[in-house]
């Protein structure tokens, strides 16, 4: 949530922000509203708390004769501090709901807009030209025996699909070459759950109006995650972090599951838009100071990762509109899928700035050793159903084999080439191909 000091002392800012949002500024009223009447509320209850304790301590010094007036007095003030301590409980929670409502305020570089305005930073890449047809994802994968979304939907619906052969081994591949590449950069490595309780998601900002993404185990009060994020930042909920030697890093891998509701329509084929798939996530913890910093490095690994896929790609600035609820600031790397012509999503890093730590009650501490709540930054290293479909469409050759990155290559036997029936066995060697 939002530091409510900077509600009251910068209104106008936050009104701003809500605009840029096209989110409702009249909240910004509401919530200044709530927290007058919470402080109002706690007011009147220390006051008669005050009194209450002169009255009981009158009732000592109290002549007999004073005496029952005196208690009369004091039994009236208990049952005011009562009737107050359940005021000011109904005020704070009105004020909390409504501070919950209300979405981190943007950075002020970030464009203004909706989807369609994102700002192109860079592009970096060729993108490529072939001299046949060019067929997509799902048409190389079938050939390679790499997917197979037919037996997926039979098993488990529309959107879901196996990864086999080859495709699973790719899966592996991709997996490796990212956590590898994050414990080079510092990074912990981590096995995050893939449920979550309330607490956490609420956290993170994807309850409310993310409710219609979220699939929830009613039965067991929790919630699948969209992404480890979530794991990984109620993992030190209600903490006091060590930041003393830089951010905390974790790079999360969890299956990850999304409803994708209001996309009907959108990606039905193949594997770009699925309602599982797996991921390796990075997740920061550091200074607020540091975040801005901490963000462009995020962005830098991310970039980094594609460039070893060999996969053209460009950076852009999200607009304001299209920001997610924690989000501050959210650069996405749109990598080129050839069989669309376009770029399209295939990472993205979000700064939080202290949203979600507030939220959390995750604090770290400052110079003079006060504790302060601790920025929170994420970013996706390897979506791994997505980052196939891209391979397999940007490696394609004429004869309907895939170009290997050298990246990739010690973990799928050395091959630089997949090809369709070649053998399992070679490919999952490790090392050079027998």
């Amino acid at each position: 949530m939002i530091d409510l000091r900077l509600v009251r002392e910068n209104p106008d800012l936050v009104r701003a922000s809500q605009r840029a949002r096209g989110a409702d500024e009249s909240l910004v009223d509401q919530l200044l509203a709530a927290d007058a009447e919470r402080r109002a509320a706690v007011k009147a209850a220390d006051d008669l708390r005050a009194e209450q304790k002169a009255a009981s301590q009158a009732v000592r010094g109290a002549s007999k004769e004073e005496r029952p007036a005196v208690l009369e007095r004091a039994k009236a003030l208990a049952a005011q501090v009562k009737e107050a301590e359940e005021a000011e409980r109904t005020a704070d929670a009105a004020l909390h709901a409504l501070h919950l409502r209300i979405p981190n305020v943007v950075h002020p570089d970030v464009p203004p807009g909706g989807e369609d305005d994102a700002v192109e930073i860079r592009t970096v890449g060729e993108v490529p030209a072939y001299d046949f047809e060019v067929r997509d994802h799902l048409q190389i994968g079938e050939a390679l025996g790499a997917i197979d979304m037919e037996r997926g939907a039979k098993v488990s619906g529309a959107r879901f699909y196996f990864l086999t052969g080859p495709g699973a081994l790719l899966e592996f591949a991709l997996a490796q070459l990212a956590i590898t590449r994050a414990v080079s950069a510092g990074f912990t490595p981590v096995i995050a759950p893939a449920l979550v309780k309330p607490e956490a998601m609420e956290g993170t900002g994807f309850t409310g109006e993310h409710d219609e993404e979220i699939y929830r185990v009613e039965r067991d009060d929790l919630y699948l995650v969209g992404t480890s994020e979530v794991a990984l930042a109620g993992m030190h909920a209600r903490e006091v972090l060590d930041l003393s030697a830089g951010p905390k890093r974790y790079a999360g891998w969890s299956s990850c599951f999304r409803r994708e509701a209001g996309s009907y329509g959108k990606d039905t084929r193949g594997i770009i838009r699925v309602h599982w798939f797996d991921k390796v996530e990075m997740f920061s913890f550091c200074a607020p100071e540091e975040a801005e910093a901490e963000h462009r490095r995020l962005l830098q690994w991310e970039e980094e990762f594609l460039q070893l896929l060999e996969l053209p790609y460009r950076v852009v600035d999200i607009a304001a509109g299209d920001l997610g609820t924690s989000a501050a600031r959210k650069f996405d790397i749109e990598a080129w899928f050839p069989s669309q012509g376009a770029y399209r999503e295939l990472t993205s890093t979000s700064d939080c700035t202290t949203f979600q730590s507030r939220r959390l009650q995750i604090r770290h501490r400052d110079a003079d050793g006060k504790p302060q709540p601790a920025a929170t930054l994420n970013g996706t290293l390897c979506a791994i159903a997505r980052t196939i479909a891209c391979l397999l469409e940007v490696h394609q050759r004429a004869d309907g084999s895939v170009h290997v990155p050298a990246a990739l290559r010690p973990w799928l036997g050395g091959h630089a080439v997949l090809t369709p029936g070649m053998s399992l066995a070679a490919v999952a060697a490790p090392g050079l191909p027998a």
